[in-house]
């Protein structure tokens, strides 16, 4: 039973009050509610209460400063933030300031009451250190969908960790950008941010590259080479396109991500490898192994904590926003001021945007150059689309490709790869996984995990659909905490 656990709840909407007190009520709980943070910090400093809920905006003072108060004076009692402010820099200021979780307005009541249980149940850890946001609210990342909402809380949470990340996207989806929040909002934020694009490396030069080498190490070493695991050294290492990394620099890397130390080409003194780890790629690494291409246990030890970047697409509801804050971003860079008409947004949604977030910002960037109206309309967003589009292949139709033409492009790829052995025995089970994957990890990532509700969407028995996900190794997250 929760008679004895009281749970505090600050927030200056009469409506969320009422929801939350008859909703904790129901579970057992005792509520004491309030609209103001003056009365909230008097009642902790009472003593009372086993868990804060507080809104970010409220009349007397913000939310997120009472937090590291709070935690100075009670640090067993953890806080629960909402905020319907759903920015990045909200869901870290609250990870940073010491809050136990962050939810964005509107949220689901399940959710919530989840949210509760943990909170109670969790063993208490170790208190965060206050950190203020020197960089005021410039956005490393946008968006307000719901995609980009659990993104900022993992992203946030991982701020105060060293944990080795791998990040999954699409060209343009902004892989780089979440490394760099990583980075620059971290605890090795005072350390160099290195980055090396395995794809724009020539293969034989990857490994002096990354791990540096000694004169004579090989023809034209005629000095010692600093590598980038050197040049990194207190900071973060981001390995962009891992997937294109050589067999033999996979080897030395896992060694590396093993013991914790490197040699240079060349070299015999070992050296310490004092980085974080972040890897990105924009290929299905699974299928990489599976064709042995990309070793597995190397995978494992990057696969620490993935982070997948929908593509733009997948949340075309944040298209306003970033298409305002690219117009703001050239309007800093000196190019004339413009704003979009709502017909303009609209055409924006129809666009299949298959460059994601960079071939939006390359319209924003065009259209602020090349056309002198203050207001951009739908005219002329469709004519720069439309110029910008590639030719069609001879003797086809124009438009976004179907699902179809898309798994017949990829076949076309798997066979050609496998044209000296083809696996033929089980390519019919191996096709239909590949369909299913991606398609029960999107749908369980619009439901958040709740496998009832994901049942339901695809019109699956709901123990059919936990088999699935066992067979197909998919991992369901719930957010981490």
């Amino acid at each position: 039973m929760n008679d004895s656990r009281t749970i505090l709840v600050a927030d200056d909407d009469r409506a969320i009050r009422t929801v939350l007190s008859q909703a904790l009520g129901r579970s057992g709980y005792q509520v004491r509610a309030t609209s103001s943070a003056s009365t909230l910090w008097r009642w902790v400093e009472d003593g009372e209460g086993d868990l804060v809920i507080t809104d970010v905006v409220m009349p007397d003072e913000n939310g997120l400063d009472l937090v590291p108060r709070i935690k100075r004076i009670r640090p067993e009692l953890r806080v629960v933030v909402m905020s319907a402010q759903s920015t990045f820099m909200t869901a870290l200021k609250a990870a940073q300031r010491g809050a136990f979780e962050y939810l964005p307005k509107p949220f689901d009541l399940k959710e919530l009451m989840a949210v509760v249980e943990r909170a109670l149940a969790a063993p208490q850890p170790p208190v965060a250190g206050e950190s203020e946001d020197e960089a005021g609210e410039r956005l490393p990342l946008v968006g307000r969908s719901p995609a980009m909402q659990e993104i900022y809380r993992t992203v946030a949470r991982l701020t105060t960790t060293d944990l080795t990340v791998m990040i999954t996207g699409e060209s343009g989806t902004g892989k780089e950008l979440v490394a760099r929040a990583l980075h620059d909002y971290g605890r090795r934020r005072g350390g160099p941010f290195v980055a090396i694009n395995m794809a724009a490396i020539p293969r034989e030069l990857i490994e002096s590259e990354l791990f540096g080498h000694e004169r004579g190490a090989f023809t034209g070493a005629l000095n010692r080479g600093i590598g980038r695991f050197e040049q990194a050294a207190g900071g973060t290492l981001f390995l962009d396109e891992i997937g294109d990394m050589p067999p033999e620099a996979q080897t030395r890397l896992l060694r590396v991500l093993q013991e914790g130390e490197f040699t240079t080409v060349g070299g015999r003194n070992p050296i310490k490898a004092n980085v974080r780890i972040v890897a990105a790629t924009h290929r299905d690494l699974r299928q990489s192994i599976r064709q042995g291409v990309f070793r597995e246990d190397l995978f494992y030890r990057l696969n620490v904590v993935p982070i997948r970047l929908p593509p733009l697409r997948e949340r075309l509801e944040d298209i306003p926003l970033l298409a305002r804050h690219f117009l703001d971003r050239a309007r800093a860079a000196g190019l004339p001021q413009k704003q979009l008409s709502a017909e303009a947004v609209e055409r924006l949604k129809q666009h299949s945007w298959p460059g994601n977030a960079r071939e939006l910002e390359n319209l924003m960037r065009r259209l602020a150059a090349l056309y002198p109206q203050e207001t951009i309309d739908a005219e002329a967003v469709g004519t720069e689309l439309s110029e910008a589009e590639p030719p069609a292949e001879p003797g086809g139709a124009r438009g976004p490709e179907t699902l179809e033409q898309a798994v017949e492009r990829h076949l076309k790829g798997f066979v050609a790869a496998h044209k000296d052995g083809m696996p033929v025995r089980d390519l019919y089970d191996r096709v239909l996984a590949e369909v299913e994957r991606p398609l029960l990890r999107l749908v369980l990532g619009a439901t958040r995990g709740n496998q009832i509700k994901a049942a339901a969407m695809l019109g699956l028995n709901r123990n059919t659909l936990r088999k699935k996900i066992r067979e197909l190794d998919l991992p369901v997250v719930r957010g981490l905490g």
